[in-house]
């Protein structure tokens, strides 16, 4: 069953069922300040840091789902109702949500009014709009009553659910004129504070959020909307909100728009106050003005819809088939915005409190992102490299607010120092931009112990020469990729985390995925290096890859598949010999993308073991058979039930590195067939089983062996976005930035004729058209630039600023 559709024109996904299975989410904001908004108008809105920064407050996990938000309500007569059905959910005549790019629509029509509200964050601002517009179409005047509404977060969002006794008594607020102020705290350690405007004079006001509720009501049903009158509360301690309160006149056809805006602020320290306990208001005088007419608010709007235009204008695609078409054009970019911007932080699925930016999140989030703005590429790069230690460790995890690493969550994930070479390379070929690697970059934040991005790039891979195991492969640490399969953790207990505890000393586990990594990785350190003249350092890390391929060959191949590691006591994992877990995706992904073992035949087989084992019906699953008991020497994979998450169910985020093996191995039908089997355009009608969005990507799909195989959850932050983005474009499609230029080697469906692809890089246009006449899935007979043959498979770097005709033909 469906609960919208996909109107590409204006690159909407347009939900027409308040109901949909799951709240299907959007995010506004593309820098500092981001909202994240429900089709039911659920959500809320922060500053940089969801956890630091938070302005507004919202409960996970609650019941009903979703509850609590930036609303509107209606009070015309006796009838009650919001634009976006939630929170009153009173049924309307009309109801439509329309996701865009960077901003929301809401339409709802009740009784003659038709009311519109529509959501975004201007370029560059720290303040969220929202337009509403009224109109009469009915053939009698109305009198209609309409009240906003937010609910102040008390700025730290974890403090805010916990320390009840002190935040109970903290509130603060002020009203002037048609603005509310929130100022918690901001007489003493903050230089900061909120407001909540509307450019109309308005007819009261309610700050207190049991005066405007009612103790015993839910938001459903507010005392003071229902009354039909706000009470003009002062929020002193408590739980502050901002509702203004409007009485409007539409004259049969009229129509009227008011301008509510929710900003942030922050003053000097000194320029705090405009006299003894009255906060300076002259910085959000300055915003509100900005934006104070339906015009101002137009002209922003059409900046956002052109800059969107930019962005979504370096890839674009043209195929058969529309659903692909939408997902590369559309939805998979922009997700990969998203991510880049989120990480793991803020979604429905992710509070927002316990994870900041992760090292390897955010170094793969780069592959999907860095076509669309590489100078913010280049920043987060330096950002991430910033939290690694001289040893090439790091902090897992960082705090976007400070850039600080994250001392709770620490390190020893083994993977982690690897994705910078990923990261780097990807930036530099996209741009050319060789300076990055000069770059003085700290470690741990000490400019004092700062050295050149070369040399970090150099300590994340020694990291792995230096950590080898009795098999001489690399030590898993505290996980890898896997964050659950936590092979020296042996934890009874269950108030400890499985991520952050190493209890059983000297950890020897193995990690098989961490060597295939390495593997794709150091060839790519190798090639840079050889790249900027240090061919010595080049042939000296060509022998540890070389050793690594060995190692591989001769202690991570069960005979069919590789393994997935050993494990504490130098058992197998992932092995046929095992009782359970037989397979594993991750290992068979890099392995084979490392093509280790591929003149022997371990690629063919390992693939076509992830045929035969691990794919169903909705996609890829981790591991086969799933564990069906608490395996204490595996950790949390062995917890979740059969079917789940990271123990059989289907992990999107590994799925394309599968993808990108067929396509290395030339296999072009079946690295499609998987793509579709994950793509969210692909699933729409299935959104009933799937639940989540039918536009952007989730982490995991429940796999075969689960309760409800095909069910969908924590959609939006995941590095599936990148991935599945990076395995289309540049591997399946295999349009890929190189150092000289764009290597085009596509591996696709057999039965295609072609496709079209016009992509933008290092400010040049190709329009690229593949024809693939003798229907083959890999190998380019010729390619011609404006008519003229090439006789290499990658297109130069040509004049900027111009457009080039290349005529791909397969063959």
């Amino acid at each position: 069953m469906k609960y919208g559709y996909f109107d590409d024109e204006n690159r909407e996904y347009v939900i027409t069922n308040p109901k949909t299975p799951y709240p299907w989410i959007n995010y506004l904001g593309n820098e500092d300040f981001f909202s994240l908004t429900s089709n039911t108008g659920g959500g809320y809105t922060f500053y940089k840091d969801a956890k630091f920064r938070r302005l507004t407050r919202y409960r996970y996990n609650n019941i009903p789902a979703d509850n609590g938000g930036k609303y509107f309500y209606i009070k015309d007569g006796d009838t009650i109702w919001s634009p976006g059905w939630k929170p009153v959910k009173t049924e309307l005549d009309y109801y439509e949500c329309r996701h865009g790019m960077s901003y929301t629509k809401f339409k709802g029509s009740k009784n003659g009014i038709e009311a519109e509200v529509l959501q975004f964050i201007p370029l560059g601002f720290w303040g969220e709009i929202q337009k509403v517009s009224l109109k009469n179409s009915s053939s009698k005047s109305k009198q209609i009553k309409l009240f906003s509404f937010i609910e102040w977060c008390l700025w730290n969002a974890e403090d805010d659910m916990t320390n009840f006794q002190r935040n109970f008594s903290t509130g603060e607020v002020e009203v002037k004129d048609a603005v509310i102020y929130h100022k918690t705290e901001f007489k003493e350690r903050r230089n900061h504070y909120a407001f909540y405007s509307v450019n109309s004079p308005i007819t009261g006001y309610d700050t207190d959020r049991e005066t405007f509720v009612g103790l015993y009501n839910g938001l459903d049903a507010p005392d003071a909307v229902c009354e039909g009158q706000s009470k003009n509360s002062i929020a002193h301690g408590w739980s502050p909100i901002a509702s203004h309160y409007l009485e409007i006149e539409l004259k049969p056809g009229e129509d009227k728009e008011f301008i509510f805006m929710l900003g942030y602020v922050e003053v000097e320290k000194d320029k705090k106050w405009e006299s003894k306990s009255i906060i300076n208001k002259q910085p959000a005088h300055d915003m509100i003005s900005s934006y104070e007419t339906a015009d101002k608010v137009n002209r922003a709007f059409e900046d956002l819809r052109a800059y969107w235009d930019n962005l979504l204008g370096k890839i674009s695609i043209e195929t058969a088939d529309p659903r692909l078409d939408r997902m590369v054009n559309i939805w998979n970019q922009y997700q990969c915005m998203v991510t880049f911007n989120m990480s793991r932080s803020a979604s429905f699925f992710e509070s927002g409190i316990g994870r900041g930016m992760g090292f390897r999140d955010s170094n793969q989030d780069l592959i999907g992102f860095v076509h669309q703005i590489p100078e913010r590429a280049r920043e987060r790069i330096y950002d991430i490299a910033s939290t690694q230690f001289e040893d090439g460790s790091c902090y897992h995890q960082y705090q976007p607010l400070t850039k600080k690493g994250n001392a709770a969550i620490g390190g020893n994930f083994n993977d982690d120092p690897l994705w910078l070479i990923l990261s780097t390379t990807a930036y530099i070929k996209e741009t050319g931009d060789f300076s990055l690697l000069d770059e003085m970059v700290p470690f741990d934040n000490d400019s004092s112990r700062a050295k050149s991005h070369f040399e970090h790039l150099k300590a994340s891979f020694y990291h792995v020469v230096h950590n080898l195991g009795p098999h001489k492969l690399p030590l898993i640490g505290r996980a890898d990729w896997n964050d659950c399969l936590n092979l020296n953790c042996f934890s009874e207990d269950p108030n400890e985390s499985f991520q952050t505890t190493e209890n059983q000393k000297g950890g020897s586990a193995e990690s098989l995925m961490i060597a295939g990594l390495f593997v794709v990785y150091g060839k790519e350190y190798v090639k840079l290096c050889m790249r900027i003249g240090k061919e010595e350092e080049a042939i000296e890390a060509q022998v540890h890859v070389d050793a690594m391929i060995e190692a591989v060959k001769q202690h991570g191949w069960d005979g069919n598949w590789y393994l997935r590691a050993y494990d504490y006591f130098g058992n197998k994992v992932g092995s046929s010999e095992n009782e359970e877990g037989k397979i594993f995706i991750e290992s068979q992904g890099w392995c084979t993308m490392a093509e280790i073992g591929k003149e022997d035949g371990m690629v063919e087989k390992s693939l076509n073991a992830v045929k035969e084992h691990l794919d169903c019906e909705y996609g890829i699953v981790l591991n086969y058979p799933a564990f069906t008991k608490y395996y204490i020497e595996y950790g949390e994979i062995s917890t979740y039930p059969a079917g789940y998450k990271e123990n059989g169910g289907i992990f999107c985020h590994n799925n394309p590195w599968i993808m990108i093996g067929e396509t290395i191995h030339g296999r072009g039908d079946q690295a499609y067939d998987y793509y579709t089997k994950i793509a969210p355009s692909f699933l729409e009608e299935l959104s009933e089983l799937h639940k989540v969005e039918p536009y952007v990507y989730c982490q995991m799909i429940a796999g075969k062996e689960a309760h409800k195989p095909g069910e969908a959850k924590n959609s939006w932050l995941s590095g599936t976005a990148s991935w599945n983005f990076y395995a289309i474009t540049q591997y399946i499609l295999g349009i890929r930035a190189e150092y000289d230029g764009l290597a085009i080697n596509p591996c696709i469906p057999a039965a295609w004729d072609g496709f079209k692809m016009k992509r933008v890089f290092r400010d040049v246009t190709y329009n690229i058209n593949v024809k693939n006449p003798e229907h083959i899935s890999k190998g380019i007979k010729q390619i011609l630039v404006n008519g003229q043959p090439i006789n290499s498979n990658i297109v130069p770097i040509l004049e900027k600023g111009k457009e080039y005709s290349v005529e791909v033909l397969m063959g």
